[in-house]
């Protein structure tokens, strides 16, 4: 194994034979590793979240004399990590890919902490639950699916430029109701991204060896896109729900 490689968390087959199951072993075990990085990601982010909203960084940040630069350098910072997560593919190690995950996780939750006073625990908990089992349940359909997802796929990128935009316009010519669309679009959306990219992580996940460096590189990405699928449904879900407290 190459020693570029982060300890994977789940070990599966070492050996296969080159039989037509061979791909679909790679495959499985592909797929576990990404979505158990996955979870790692959002362990992170929970913890990042928990303690930004318990120390002396979201007052500094988020605060009625929190510092505006940092405030937007915080939520700016995820975005950063993606473009160089993505531009560093071939350069980057598979660990450094892996830090720049964690730590991207890390922002993410502290970018996130404003949630814990915005919503209560009661509500936050609620979507969680239903988002994790509406992730469970379209990442099992976009696994199991014969059908190719590929044009859904491109239709929902179309959606999510929309929805981008709208969003932009809707925070500096704030409707109500439009505020209504934007949250049940976002939930629609991310919900067939899940599907879709599970399907692509699935694919991916058979084409290479999953011994590889490139494959654990190709790991780490893919946690990361299905990591912010699950995080973005969640914020549509609690933007919904929320409102309607």
């Amino acid at each position: 194994m190459d020693n570029n490689q982060p300890p994977r968390i789940f070990k599966g087959t070492e050996q296969f034979s080159s039989n037509s199951g061979s791909s679909s072993v790679l495959s499985k075990n592909f797929v576990a590793n990404v979505f158990s990085w996955m979870v790692v990601g959002l362990i992170v982010t929970a913890f990042a979240a928990w303690y930004g909203a318990h120390s002396e960084i979201y007052a500094a940040i988020f605060g009625p004399e929190g510092n505006s630069i940092l405030r937007w350098g915080l939520m700016l910072a995820p975005f950063a990590f993606i473009i160089i997560m993505n531009a560093g593919l071939e350069r980057f190690s598979a660990i450094t890919l892996t830090i720049l995950f964690l730590a991207f996780a890390a922002t993410m939750g502290l970018s996130l902490s404003s949630i814990l006073y915005l919503y209560s625990k009661v509500v936050i908990t609620k979507v969680f639950l239903i988002t994790s089992g509406t992730f469970t349940v379209m990442s099992i359909a976009g696994y199991t699916t014969s059908k190719d997802l590929t044009k859904m796929g491109s239709l929902l990128f179309m959606a999510l430029i929309g929805l981008i935009i709208a969003s932009i316009a809707n925070m500096f010519f704030y409707k109500g109701i439009l505020d209504v669309i934007i949250s049940i679009a976002g939930v629609l959306i991310f919900t067939g991204l899940i599907a879709y990219d599970t399907q692509k992580i699935k694919n991916i996940g058979a084409s290479i060896d999953g011994e590889s460096s490139t494959a654990a590189k190709m790991a780490i990405l893919c946690a990361t896109s299905i990591y912010l699928d699950f995080v973005n449904l969640f914020l549509f879900l609690l933007r919904f729900f929320g409102s309607r407290d």
